[in-house]
Formats: structure tokens, C-alpha cells, sequence
């Protein structure tokens, strides 16, 4: 192929990494991501950030960034070029991508067509990232700020779903000033909550993922280190009852003429773990069951739910929302992911699979789904 053919192909620079708890994660998702992106239709530019908000130029090879002998990798052992940083111009106009080095000239990298942005939780799935690419007028994959970040926060997630009428199940929210002014005041809060809705309860961060910082607290002697471990991610912390039932989960992908459902799956019970928290997701790699045992009513109802979950946030390009079948038969939805994960256990890429869209499909639809947009109001 032609250096002139090359050059026409759109250019997708993969970010990820990230400074949140889950940057290992993202490093995973992005190993997936850069192997299946079609290098006929595209040419790619891997950009990690590190865990301290540096941005690296990285090597592009997906065998180094998988879990292995359950180690997890880091963009530091991927980063290229010494303590060189990578710089997206803020200028719509140029598109332009700049590598720096302490005491170098700066070097052009040429502009850049559509940003794949694969980071998970705080400082780059809330919007944070998203208004950095609305700003320089880079199309990007996935949600816009608002989305992002009501899906980031799970206290507003929440409120934003109650007002349109989807079911959620009982939650309180404890806010940092509480804890500052009056922690006492903020640990009987939960404490009444439980009162009320009976143990065990589900302590969590409220703007974190992978089920990070996540605690079953299954009575009141365990509380202050759940309150401590979720307040270790985030101060702002919420605080839910437990559903009993089945959990259930949907993939929501946008197409040329809307939003579309997957098939569902379900996330059986953990037996070597109280939950299914994030060494059960991505460690011990619990399977899930797709498409989930569910009636064809139960099916068609819990894709409608999933869809009504990404108009409600107003997001794009794709989400994953998880629910819980519980033992009256009513679903509730526990929470939206904008950029759930790609890893190669990821339940979005089977589900989607199962629902006859290949893992480089997928990738490939939401690379046009994000070109096909522009940036700022739409």
C-alpha cells in the first residue's frame, strides 16, 4: 500500500490508561481494542496516560498489555521515549497531536481523525476527557460530557432514571461535607438506612467501576471499614440494599438508524467470592451465561429497559446497564457503564456476539458511529 493510499485512511488514536483505580483495566481493554481495529481501514496512534496524568506515546502491541500469571500492566511498562509527553492541541482547527521532551524541539505527529477513548472511571469515562475532546473538535467514541458523567456518578445516574420513570431500588448517598462536618451524623444516615431496608447492605463509591472500593457489609460491625475502603476511591460515597434475584445484563449499541439491545446475560453466583467484584471479573474470570435463561417477555422487557437507560442519560455510541431480576419478577436498574469493558472476558463483546456482531464489527461500528457525529451541540 501507497504512502499517499495510507495517508486517507482516517487516523484513531486509542487512549487509555488513565489515572482512576481502574488503570489496569483500561491498559487490558486497550490490548483488545488496538488488535482488532482493521490497520487496512485505519491507522492507529496508542496514547497512554499514566497513573500520575502523564500522556505517553506507547507501543502498539496487545500481547504486553494482558493480564498475565494474574499480573496486572501499567502504561509505564508500555510508555516510549523517556519522560517525552504526548499533547492534544486545544485549537479545533488542527487536530493535531505534538510529542514534547525536556530540552527538544517539539515534534509534530500529524492530526488526528477520531479519539477510541478506553479509560475507565475518574478522568476519563465522566466527561473529564470528553470536554478536553469537544474542546480540540476531535470526534470521539462513546458518550458526550453530560452522559459521561451522570454515568460516572451512580447518586445521579439514579435521580436521573427515577425521573424517567425507570425503576431503581432503594439507595442513600453520604456527600463529603457530611463526613467533614459531622461524620458521626453521616455514619447514623446509614445506619438508619439499614434500620430501614435491613442488612446486608452494599457500600460503594459513587463515581468508581470494576467494583472498585465495593464492600457487603453484613452488619454493623463491618461498616466503618466498608465507609473507609469505599472513601479510599471516592469521598463521596452511596450506599445500597441488597436485591435478591438474578443479575442481568444488556448491551445497548448504536446503529445508523438508533440505539439497539443485545442479547442479554447473566451473572451467576460467585461461590469463591461474596460478590462479583473485580477479582471475580477479572482475575479468576467469572463466566457469565449468554444469552441469559430469561422468558421471551422477560427478554424483550429487560432490552426495552436497557435502551430506555441510554435515551434517559442521553448517551451514545454504547452502554451496558445492568439490573436484577428479583424473586417478585420486577426488574431494577443498578447501574449504566458508558465505557464498560473490552477485555477479552468482557460480557459487552460476548453479549454483542452472541447477537451476531463479531468483536471487530463491533469495534469497527463504533469507530463509524463516531466519525458519523460531530462535536459540540447535537
Amino acid at each position: 500500500m501507497s504512502s499517499e493510499t495510507s495517508s486517507h485512511k482516517p487516523r484513531v488514536a486509542v487512549v487509555f490508561g488513565g489515572r482512576s483505580s481502574e488503570h489496569a483495566i483500561s491498559v487490558v481493554t486497550a490490548g483488545a481494542v488496538l488488535a482488532a481495529i482493521d490497520r487496512d481501514k485505519y491507522d492507529v496512534l496508542p496514547i497512554g496516560i499514566t497513573t500520575d496524568g502523564r500522556w505517553a506515546l506507547t507501543a502498539d502491541d496487545p500481547a504486553r498489555m494482558a493480564i498475565t500469571d494474574r499480573r496486572l500492566p501499567s502504561v509505564a511498562e508500555l510508555a516510549e521515549g523517556g519522560d517525552g509527553a504526548v499533547v492534544l492541541s486545544a485549537d479545533p482547527t488542527t487536530r493535531e497531536v505534538v510529542y514534547s521532551e525536556p530540552g527538544a524541539v517539539p515534534k509534530a505527529l500529524g492530526e488526528v481523525d477520531v479519539v477510541f477513548p478506553v479509560l475507565h472511571g475518574p478522568y476519563g469515562e465522566d466527561g473529564t476527557l470528553q470536554g478536553l475532546l469537544e474542546l480540540s473538535g476531535v470526534p470521539y467514541v462513546g458518550s458526550g460530557v453530560l452522559a459521561s458523567a451522570v454515568g460516572q456518578d451512580k447518586d445521579y445516574m439514579k435521580r436521573v432514571f427515577t425521573s424517567f420513570g425507570l425503576p431503581v431500588g432503594p439507595y442513600e448517598v453520604v456527600r463529603p461535607r457530611e463526613w467533614d462536618t459531622d461524620p458521626a451524623a453521616a455514619r447514623k444516615k446509614i445506619v438508619d438506612f439499614a434500620g430501614e431496608h435491613g442488612w446486608p447492605l452494599f457500600v460503594k463509591p459513587a463515581r468508581a467501576g470494576s467494583s472498585m472500593g465495593i464492600s457487603k457489609v453484613d452488619d454493623l460491625a463491618g461498616l466503618d471499614a466498608a465507609i473507609e475502603e469505599a472513601r479510599r476511591h471516592d469521598p463521596k460515597i452511596i450506599v445500597e440494599s441488597l436485591l435478591r434475584g438474578r443479575e442481568i445484563e444488556c448491551g445497548v449499541l448504536e446503529f445508523e438508524d438508533g440505539p439497539r439491545a443485545s442479547v442479554p446475560a447473566e451473572i451467576p453466583p460467585v461461590t469463591a467470592h461474596d460478590f462479583y467484584d473485580f477479582e471475580a471479573k477479572y482475575i479468576d474470570s467469572a463466566a457469565g451465561i449468554v444469552p441469559a435463561p430469561l422468558t421471551d417477555e422477560q427478554t424483550a422487557e429487560v432490552r426495552a429497559l436497557a435502551v430506555a437507560a441510554f435515551d434517559a442519560a442521553s448517551c451514545e455510541g454504547l452502554v451496558r446497564a445492568d439490573f436484577f431480576l428479583q424473586d417478585n419478577g420486577e426488574f431494577v436498574i443498578n447501574e449504566i457503564n458508558t465505557l464498560p469493558g473490552f477485555t477479552p472476558i468482557s460480557m459487552y463483546p460476548r453479549m454483542w456476539q452472541e447477537s451476531g456482531v463479531s468483536y471487530p464489527e463491533l469495534v469497527d461500528r463504533l469507530l463509524e458511529a463516531a466519525l458519523r457525529r460531530s462535536t459540540g451541540l447535537r
